[in-house]
């Protein structure tokens, strides 16, 4: 028997697997993270869901000769600031090969696709391999696309790779989502017509250790960038773009994030003075582990589209715990703190917003 085969049928791996679990529980025990029970329950959701996350990128869509485009993020698996606006999709590629993706275009606002290399279970990166977007993206009279995916340059739609690239991630990016209509999509290996091989103990062993990985690293990752926030309270400030983007940020976004935290009888007023040309912005509140807020029930969020303008063409958004009857309120949702994320997509210059606490009963003065 090899290594992996003694590893299943004793048992080790697994208990291996458990073991790592209790050590990303770690995390939300850190010194500089909060101690209260509410964050503390959060956090231990947060990690289960990092746990179906890692299962789900690891253990059933790992395989790149049959590559699956799923969620790895929605509304209950959130990772890094997920993005309200959006619909993420994700698949494992393997850049020695060519694929091909087939689509609708649909009504979405703003679609993009990168390939990367890396991953948080390996070295906690995503590198780029290659950037296509609906700015660049040739359609069909009738909606449809055909994308090749390879590490050679291809005629019509290409999306580059490298010969290590590792996954596919699809970004559709929503201004309203109640009237938009997402791009359908499909992907397959060009080359391939054969059918999965049966399950092996090395290929699980191998995969659960590396899902194991992934959710311990994540973990740690967010935790890391959230207790760096805690410096600066309540404001937003430009986040280091070489980070965000070497974690997985889209290339066409400039990222700022924060860390609020208010009394009962405080909001957060955030000012943009000016909405320079972009093709989106959003605001979005989320908890101190860095999952978007609960955007099903609760107005989490402003974008572009949904956001009321002042007649000086700036906005001012308010964050407070209950509605003050203005425009651009934004709920925490229970939160008394968490953290904030606020983007600029594809604009042509970075206006930076502004922040200031007040009481709440002074919000309308």
């Amino acid at each position: 028997m090899s290594e992996a085969d003694n590893r299943v049928s004793s048992g080790q791996g697994w208990a291996e697997f458990c073991d790592a679990l209790k050590r990303a529980g770690e995390q939300i025990q850190r010194a500089d993270a909060p101690a209260d029970s509410f964050t503390r329950a959060e956090g231990y959701r947060y990690l289960s869901r990092l746990v179906r996350a890692g299962l789900e990128w690891y253990v059933e869509f790992n395989d790149p000769a049959f590559p699956v485009l799923y969620k790895p993020s929605h509304e209950t698996i959130k990772i890094g600031a997920d993005n309200p606006d959006n619909i993420y999709q994700k698949a494992v590629v393997d850049g020695r090969h060519d694929y091909v993706i087939r689509g609708t275009r649909g009504s979405v606002y703003y679609l993009s696709m990168a390939t990367s290399k890396g991953s948080y279970a390996e070295n906690f990166k995503q590198i780029e391999t290659g950037f296509l977007d609906s700015n660049q993206l040739q359609v069909n009279p009738d909606g449809s696309f055909e994308i090749i995916l390879s590490a050679t340059p291809k005629p019509g739609n290409w999306l580059p790779m490298e010969a290590d690239s590792q996954s596919l991630l699809i970004r559709q990016t929503f201004m309203d989502r109640a009237r938009e209509v997402a791009a359908e999509i499909t992907i397959a290996r060009a080359d391939t017509g054969a059918t999965p091989e049966p399950l092996t103990a090395e290929t699980f062993d191998r995969n659960l250790r590396t899902a194991a990985s992934f959710i311990d690293n994540t973990a740690r990752l967010f935790a890391d960038w959230a207790a760096s926030y805690r410096a600066r309270p309540n404001e937003l400030p430009p986040a280091d773009q070489k980070v965000c983007h070497a974690a997985g940020g889209d290339p066409n976004i400039f990222y700022y994030h924060g860390y609020f935290e208010l009394a009962e009888d405080e909001a957060l007023v955030i000012e943009v003075p000016r909405i320079p040309e972009c093709l989106a912005w959003n605001l979005q509140t989320d908890n101190y582990w860095m999952e978007s807020l609960d955007y099903r029930y609760h107005r989490i969020h402003l974008n572009k589209h949904t956001a009321t303008y002042r007649p000086d063409g700036g906005v001012t958004m308010v964050l407070a715990h209950r509605d003050p009857g203005l425009p651009n309120w934004l709920d925490t949702a229970g939160h008394r703190l968490g953290t904030l994320c606020f983007r600029w997509i594809g604009a042509k210059e970075f206006v930076h917003p502004t922040t200031r606490v007040v009481k709440f009963r002074d919000l309308k003065a």
